[in-house]
């Protein structure tokens, strides 16, 4: 299915390993639920890595970029809970971009979720804009396994908004610009198909600049407004 609105956060990191128990409590418990308590938020999705690094991958996704990019969320940003304060000095290696969905076509929810992260050469934005709307995302939705394809672009200000949840972690944040997710079934669907309509030479072909970062994630929670 598409994302749940026109704006998300994408968070990649990795953990040490003395705060993985308490992660698993913490983001489940509280921080998952704490975030969808915040109006406009909508859906909140966990993955672990099946290959590519960091570790874990967390989508949320939200009404519109001012959404996340808004007050109630940086109001939540800038007073951590305690449980938040003792858990993300832990993470490592984080890549963090606030962005606005560009496009995202689907028919379900998928199991496994297959990242890209680059940036574009500023002189072929344009045409790498052109080449992933409209040639790449329509060939691999239409592959074997596929249940949904999203890109989305980074507001590079919002992103790189020195938070007092930003400042606790335990090393300094990325902030990828362009983002293609591709999930479905299984591993071998979404890495073909990403193959198929998004190589990474094709990307570089249509603007895309070095390096291009990648990984597949499984899905480990998933929790709804409602829930």
């Amino acid at each position: 299915m598409p994302i749940a609105g026109l704006g998300v956060v994408a968070i990649w990191h990795d953990l040490t390993d003395e705060i993985k128990p308490e992660f698993y409590q913490w983001h489940n418990r509280e921080h998952m639920p704490e975030r969808l308590s915040i109006p406009g938020f909508n859906r909140g999705r966990r993955y672990i890595a099946l290959s590519g690094t960091p570790e874990y991958f967390n989508l949320y996704e939200a009404d519109s970029l001012a959404v996340v990019a808004g007050p109630d969320y940086l109001e939540r940003l800038n007073h951590p809970t305690p449980w938040t304060q003792r858990t993300v000095p832990g993470f490592r290696n984080v890549s963090r971009s606030v962005c606005h969905v560009e496009c995202s076509v689907g028919v379900g929810q998928g199991g496994v979720m297959h990242t890209v992260r680059f940036d574009a050469t500023l002189s072929q934005s344009e045409s790498l804009y052109r080449f992933i709307t409209a040639e790449a995302i329509p060939k691999i939705a239409a592959a074997p396994g596929v249940a949904g394809v999203h890109f989305c672009r980074a507001d590079p200000s919002s992103s790189r908004i020195d938070t007092t949840e930003k400042k606790a972690r335990g090393t300094a944040t990325l902030v990828p610009n362009w983002i293609l997710l591709v999930e479905g079934a299984n591993q071998t669907f979404v890495d073909s198909a990403r193959q198929h309509g998004a190589a990474d030479a094709q990307l570089v072909a249509a603007g895309a600049r070095l390096p291009i970062e990648s990984g597949t994630y499984l899905l480990e929670h998933a929790r709804e407004k409602s829930a």
